[in-house]
């Protein structure tokens, strides 16, 4: 999957050693976010054992903080030879009815259980995973974490204490535009022809037997299930039909990656420049909205603030701040009435009591109330008039 995932060139490759490259079966669907992690943290061992030293290129913020911080629970025992065999606990959770997977972790984790929502399969099953595969609640597990030294809120302590992270970053309007720009250098490269192949080999027989997984593995993935339609009806539906599929695929694939690019600038201020603690590694603004000045505005610079780092100066630019928001609390749990909603976390509550959706439903139950309290008015004022009438 080159073109779907974007891949490094042959040719920019050849010009340093890559790692973690095209090393995994497509079928394999349960690599997790702990597989990265064990098999790169050995990888710049060896790097630095050679006086070299790591850069690591994403991508995946979420699977970058794994590597910088000691955030995660191994619960696997060992690595099995064939991974594609391997039973997936979290998987066969998530098959399971929410609400069950809910109570069950409310008996075994209430403290875990009360800082997700209950609606996330995901993070529920793998608390509900740790707890089964190890007797220990994971909120027990993050907790330890958060008092070694060096810990804070969002985890254990750094790893790498000399890191430093260079953060590309451009004007949104500009971003927008380039990433329709690369989803249409997709397709020109080959990308329907490489959908076409995968789902052929390995999706297609899925989908016959409506057993299709568009939630784990290589599926998951941005710009394949976005095209499911149109794949699964080649060749089977009018070419105009088809045509209007391909179009919505195009559409649907430019906006979820503009999407996911605002979900992971997000990660960067969130995770990395509000981070509490002190075991934050300095954050390096680059401003690449003008490629035309990309040698002054990022080569240049970065490359004296690592420079000057391995010589362990101080950089020539000072790095990113923001100020986390001690007060904050990610996990707090709310209860909408109005909207009959669970919201975790203090910014997710403060975004949704100001949505149009909640707004609007809170405008119609004040003009409910108001014209409920004006008939009841109206009665009142009328009575007396009754009385007067029947009384003349």
């Amino acid at each position: 999957m080159d073109i779907i995932t974007n891949k490094v060139s042959a040719q920019e490759q050849a010009l340093c050693q890559h790692h973690m490259i095209s090393f995994l079966d497509p079928l394999v669907s349960n690599h997790t976010v702990v597989d990265f992690r064990n098999k790169a943290e050995p990888l710049i061992k060896d790097i630095f054992s050679r006086n070299k030293f790591p850069i690591v290129v994403g991508g995946t913020n979420y699977y970058i903080e794994a590597l910088l911080w000691k955030v995660l629970v191994d619960t696997k025992k060992k690595i099995s030879p064939a991974p594609r065999l391997t039973v997936d606990r979290k998987e066969e959770l998530e098959k399971l009815d929410g609400q069950e997977l809910y109570h069950r972790l409310s008996q075994v984790d209430p403290e875990m259980a009360a800082k997700l929502h209950p609606h996330d399969k995901r993070k529920v099953s793998r608390s509900l995973q740790v707890f089964e595969e190890t007797g220990v609640p994971h909120s027990m597990f993050l907790k330890q974490q958060q008092q070694e030294e060096g810990g804070g809120p969002l985890g254990g302590p750094l790893k790498y204490p000399n890191s430093c992270i260079l953060w590309l970053f451009a004007d949104q309007s500009v971003l927008d535009k380039r990433l329709d720009q690369r989803v249409d250098a997709m397709l020109a490269a080959g990308l329907l022809e490489e959908l076409r192949d995968f789902h052929r080999c390995y999706n297609q027989q899925k989908v016959a037997e409506n057993c299709q997984d568009y939630q784990h593995g290589i599926f998951q993935s941005i710009g394949f299930k976005e095209f499911h339609e149109y794949l699964v009806t080649e060749g089977k539906c009018s070419p105009e039909t088809s045509s209007v599929l391909l179009e919505k695929g195009i559409q649907a694939l430019k906006q979820v990656t503009k999407k996911y690019a605002r979900k992971q600038n997000k990660w960067v201020r969130n995770r990395f420049l509000q981070r509490p603690g002190h075991n934050v590694p300095p954050v390096y603004g680059l401003e690449v909205s003008d490629l035309s000045r990309w040698e002054e505005n990022a080569l240049k610079p970065a490359l004296e603030i690592v420079e000057s780092l391995l010589q362990g100066k101080k950089p020539p630019v000072d790095p990113m701040t923001m100020e986390p928001d001690i007060n904050e609390n990610k996990r707090s749990h709310h209860m909408c009435e109005l909207c009959n909603r669970i919201i975790i976390g203090d910014r997710e509550w403060a975004a949704h009591t100001k949505s149009k959706s909640h707004l609007k439903k809170r405008r119609k139950l004040e003009s409910e109330l108001c014209a409920a309290g004006s008939q009841e008015t109206d009665g009142d004022s009328d009575g007396p008039k009754d009385m007067t009438e029947d009384k003349r």
